[in-house]
This record gives C-alpha cells, structure tokens and sequence, in this order.
C-alpha cells in the first residue's frame, strides 16, 4: 500500500481533497525500484531503512529537529524584529527602523536574543512534526483501506499534518512564550534560565500555555497549507518553468525547484499563520490576557 501512496506523491502532487485520481500503468524504473524495494527507503548509499519502522520514525524525528530548529534559529534576528513591530508599533515603526533602534539600544548582540528557547523549542516541534507525521499518515491510511487512501491520499496528508502540528504545539508553547518574553519585555530576562523560573513564580504554569490556543491557530493551518503549496508548487514549476521533465534534471537542478517550492510554500504559510501569530506575541506579552482580550 504505502508504495502505491509513495507513487502517487511522485506523480500526481497534491491538487484538491476531492480529485479522484487513476492508477498508472505500474511500471517502475530501476531507480525507483532501488529507493523503494519491499517498502524500505535509503537513509544512506550503504543501507536501507524499513518504511514505517521505528527507525524510520526516528530519522524522520532527527530530520525535523535538524530543520525546524537551525533555520528558526538562523533568523532570530528578523523574528525578534518581528515580535517587537507586532507589540510594540509606535517604538518600531517598520522592519529597518526596528534593527536600527535594536542595535542602537543593546548593540549588535541585542539580535540574537531569544535564540536558546527558539532553538530548544523549534527542535522539539520539528522532532513531533516530522515524526508524527508519518505516524498519523500510515495510521489514516490503514483506517480507511488500501484504496481510498490512494484515491484521496490529499485527506490523510492533510490530517497527518494537522495531527502532528497540534502535539508539536503542545511541546513548542513554552519555548515559545519564554521566547517571546525575553524578546519583547525589556528588563525581564536575557537568558532561558532566567526566564522560565521567573515566568513560573509570577503566573505558574499558566505562564506556558496561555498561547498554546492561538498558537493552534497559527501553526495548525500553517503546516497544513505547507505540505499542500510545496507539493503543488513543485508540480506547477516543473511544467512551468523547468525546461525539461523532472527524471532528467540533476540532482542540482532539484534541489533548486525545491528550495524554490519551498520558498513560495513559506510566503502562503506566513499570510495564513500571521494574524495569529500576532495574538501569540500579543498574549505572551500581556500578562493576565486571554486569546480572546
């Protein structure tokens, strides 16, 4: 079965919950046959790894850390700029105005803060994200049969995603709102290790998950609409844009209309996701609020 949906994925990407789509011929080509024997996947040139395999959700839960948590903390800077201009507009009146006061009121290093809840929690959400994926995606797909989990395969991506994202929430909320305070509160704390234990003597545990709502509502529809976009996107630069069909590009050429695919992905994500990010930042800074205040 779970060849059949690897199949599907490679040929058809996503286009709506409700396409019907018709098996191919069954051919398989010696590279496919080489990735895919008896539903294992290669995790390197010298061993294969078993699909659904312990093992396999291990390394998906590895991948997730290693990409969720170095680029989120790769910009930090921006993302600092970025909460202080959503709580605080009459200080940081745009983007470059919000660097300039930054830097001009606690320097160049002033721009990394907040980068050790942002790397600890973004590795966590990824390692739930990535892992519980493809747990939630072979635990769907066993539910409602071989077939229909090839017929609308789009419905248990996106179930898959949206179940994933919302354990992943559970585990990033409290980085997120110890982030969020070091980032936007002057005076309250410069460190994780000052943060947290502060955090719990003023508010108590509530301190670590009164955003965990809203952030539901940001990360949710933001991973959901992620896989969906990606995989559309890639479709459409492959016809589009990519003068050759996709068995003949390098692994260069790709890479290239992945990053890109993934680039355009990242701007539908932020537009949905960026009225309740700002609520986030809002209700971490705001002791005492409730998503709905």
């Amino acid at each position: 079965m779970f060849a059949a949906l690897l199949d599907a994925a490679r040929n058809t990407p996503f286009r709506t919950p409700f396409t019907r789509v018709q098996c191919d011929d069954g051919t398989v080509t010696p590279a496919e046959k080489a990735v895919v024997p008896g539903r294992s996947v290669q995790a390197a040139a010298s061993r294969e790894v078993e699909f659904g395999s312990n093992e396999f959700f291990g390394l998906c839960a590895v991948g997730g850390i290693l990409s969720c948590g170095i680029t989120h903390t790769a910009v930090v800077p921006l993302d600092l700029v970025k909460c202080r201009l959503q709580v605080d507009q009459a200080k940081y009146k745009n983007l470059f105005h919000g660097f300039k006061v930054t830097i001009a009121e606690e320097g160049a290093r002033g721009l990394a803060k907040g980068w050790a809840p942002t790397f600890f929690g973004y590795s966590a959400q990824g390692a739930f994200k990535f892992g519980l994926y493809e747990v939630f995606k072979i635990q769907y797909a066993n539910m409602i049969g071989e077939e229909n989990a090839y017929l609308y395969r789009t419905w248990v991506y996106l179930g898959a995603s949206a179940s994933a994202e919302f354990f992943a929430d559970i585990a990033l909320a409290p980085l997120e709102a110890a982030k969020v305070k070091i980032q936007t509160m002057p005076g309250f704390a410069n460190t994780l290790r000052q943060a947290m234990p502060k955090m719990m003597g003023e508010e108590g545990i509530t301190a670590f998950y009164k955003g965990l709502v809203p952030l539901w509502c940001r990360q949710i529809p933001y991973t959901m609409m992620k896989f969906a976009c990606f995989e559309k996107t890639v479709e459409l630069l492959y016809k589009n844009v990519v003068p050759k069909p996709r068995d003949q590009c390098t692994k260069g050429e790709q890479l290239l209309v992945t990053f890109a695919a993934g680039y355009i992905a990242g701007v539908f994500c932020a537009v949905v996701s960026h009225p309740a990010d700002v609520v986030v930042s809002k209700l971490n800074q705001a002791k005492g609020s409730s998503a709905f205040d």
